[in-house]
């Protein structure tokens, strides 16, 4: 029987859909808002020398996004007080926004689940700053479905540290055993999963991934696969 099913967040319950041209966008967006022009080469030099080590393969400490932005800026001579690196990064990541689009199916699935009494989680490998993320999830209708999200961000650590994942399950107040965990990585989100004990589900509906990792319990074609995984779990 299961107490609770965990998701991942990006490409998993919502699609991200990264674009290069954005980088700039978000640069741009981040120094109207505080009242600068824009500085010339600081997005080329964001993208060759610190973006990369965001996505770095086997890195488990999380980023500190604030200070490399502020590191960035300083590079430029550009030196900001706290409360303007706060509104950059706010405007940043808001003209990210076209990035992140919803599933179709998310509140229908998320509604579902609860109706079976459920307890919901999210646990999602993200450096942008908490706030601004869970604010994402308000806006989508995402964090009045779920009884917990918690970012690599506010952890520290990422995916597949146990770390992220025991917080979740103490905070539910639920065994890994009872658990199932979705998410569309098998380094990650299987992987990290798995080896607490909890079942898997990797989710194809956006992308399928092969990065080498173990396989999942269960693979789900569509959002709605994994209401029927959970009844077969139940022994429906």
């Amino acid at each position: 029987m299961l107490d609770a099913v965990l998701f991942d967040w990006g490409d998993t319950l919502m699609q991200w859909s990264p674009d290069d041209d954005l980088l700039e966008a978000g640069h741009a967006a981040g120094f109207a808002a505080i009242d600068r022009e824009p500085v010339a080469g600081i997005t080329d030099r964001f993208r060759e020398d610190y973006l990369g080590r965001f996505f770095e393969p086997g890195v488990i400490a999380e980023i500190e996004y604030p200070g490399e932005v502020r590191r960035l800026l300083a590079e430029f001579d550009v030196d900001v007080s706290d409360g303007e690196l706060l509104r950059f990064l706010d405007a940043e990541h808001e003209a990210w926004a076209p990035a992140r689009k919803l599933a179709a199916t998310t509140h229908a699935l998320l509604e579902s689940l609860r109706g079976r009494g459920l307890k919901l989680g999210l646990v999602s490998n993200a450096f942008d700053p908490p706030d601004l993320l869970h604010r994402d999830l308000e806006r989508f209708g995402v964090a009045e479905r779920l009884d917990l999200a918690l970012f690599s961000s506010e952890i520290g650590r990422r995916k597949p540290d146990p770390l992220i994942f025991r917080e979740a399950l103490e905070r539910l107040s639920v065994e890994a055993e009872a658990t199932l965990f979705v998410g569309d990585t098998l380094a990650t989100d299987v992987a990290g999963a798995a080896a607490l004990g909890m079942r898997t589900c990797q989710a194809l509906w956006f992308r399928a991934d092969g990065d080498g990792g173990p396989e999942p319990d269960f693979r789900a074609f569509t959002q709605l696969d994994v209401l029927t995984i959970v009844r077969r779990l139940d022994g429906e």
